[in-house]
């Protein structure tokens, strides 16, 4: 495939990056779990919400950002055996940060979660580098379609002990049996007996990656940008079709991470993407998401302090509960209706959250795993 020459870095990419952290962030830090409006909560269970967008985007972006970097790297000399060393290396520190904020901040060994979002990340960018460096684009979209397509034969025809097979709902899917037999204890806390981030769920997760590496091809495309950027927004169109077509046999689901899923959430990436890339790079329309660029160019160190913030206001107690409780019934709950609310704090958390990457962003600090 012919490639750019290019070394410019994409604005968009990173703006696309941080508006997806601070929807990461907004969501999930709800002044009142009871009181949230529908499309800043995930879906119950089939379906989708504007919430359910954050997590695939995050795998998207980092097959997209790979591939780029990778490309260059390679282009320049760089031994694959290097890069791939360099990847063990990110996915092992990526793994360790998702444990401490899980363990954070009781460190409770016996019931440690495992698996998670940092941890999904992780092995998704490592199995995603090994097959960009030994296949080509022809090989990668193999590994789509077989990942995909094993999984949904999986969750169709694969037996559960009590339930039979082609269960999707939450106790009876295959997914979940196998979650609660190998994670047992060191499951999600929120379920006990299966993860969202479970193992065989983890499999579309990589396809969701891989997805993200066939932008990245046609970002690298020897093309003028606005036809690149047609191909982004035609490739996302026929994706979102795919998905849509595939839903009424296996369901679009987060927490399963269906196929269906898989296919659907990457069309939108795409789609969105294509519209940051013409509006940021083609356009010029930059000043409006500098806030987003800084956000996106520092994304793991605000995801790990939101974390453990959020957990940390959770945690500390006051005559009235929990240190955010106070803060959120003296400062939020006088001023707005129980929804109104619950929003306002999730953006004040938000904004502060945009403060801490400025302020790190001015100290020319960044946590590149």
């Amino acid at each position: 495939m012919p490639t750019t020459s290019t070394s410019d870095r994409l604005t968009s990419l990173d703006a696309f990056r941080g508006a997806t952290m601070a929807l990461m962030v907004l969501v999930n830090n709800s002044g009142d779990g009871a009181h949230t409006y529908g499309p800043l909560n995930h879906a119950e269970w089939h379906g989708w919400t504007l919430t359910d967008m954050v997590f695939p985007s995050f795998l998207w972006i980092v097959g997209v950002a790979m591939t780029l970097a990778m490309a260059k790297r390679l282009a320049n000399g760089a031994a694959k055996m290097q890069l791939l060393r360099q990847a063990v290396q990110r996915t092992i520190i990526l793994y360790g940060l998702g444990l401490l904020v899980y363990a954070f901040p009781h460190f409770d060994l016996s019931t440690q979660r495992v698996l998670g979002v940092l941890q999904r990340i992780a092995l998704c960018y490592l199995i995603v580098t090994v097959i960009y460096l030994t296949c080509g684009i022809r090989g990668q979209i193999a590994w789509i379609v077989g990942l995909l397509g094993s999984y949904w034969l999986l969750m169709a025809y694969a037996p559960v002990p009590g339930f039979g097979a082609g269960r999707l709902d939450v106790e009876g899917n295959f997914a979940h049996y196998i979650d609660s037999i190998v994670l047992g204890r060191h499951n999600y806390a929120s379920t006990r007996t299966w993860d969202p981030e479970g193992i065989v769920s983890t499999l579309p997760s990589i396809a969701t990656a891989l997805f993200g590496v066939m932008a990245g091809h046609i970002l690298r495309l020897r093309k003028e940008l606005a036809e690149r950027t047609n191909w982004l927004f035609l490739t996302g169109l026929v994706l979102i079709a795919l998905g849509l077509m595939i839903d009424p046999w296996l369901p679009i689901n987060k927490k399963l991470w269906t196929s269906s899923f898989a296919l659907f959430m990457a069309g939108m990436d795409f789609v969105v993407f294509a519209s940051f890339v013409w509006l940021v790079d083609a356009q010029g329309y930059k000043r409006w998401t500098r806030p987003f660029v800084i956000l996106g160019m520092n994304a793991i160190s605000i995801y790990m302090v939101s974390e453990l913030v959020a957990e940390s206001l959770g945690s500390i107690h006051t005559a009235s509960g929990s240190l955010k409780s106070a803060i959120f019934s003296s400062v939020f709950t006088p001023i707005a209706s129980p929804y109104n609310a619950s929003l306002l704090y999730a953006v004040a958390f938000t904004l502060s959250m945009f403060a801490v990457a400025y302020g790190l962003h001015r100290k020319g600090w960044y946590l590149r795993a």
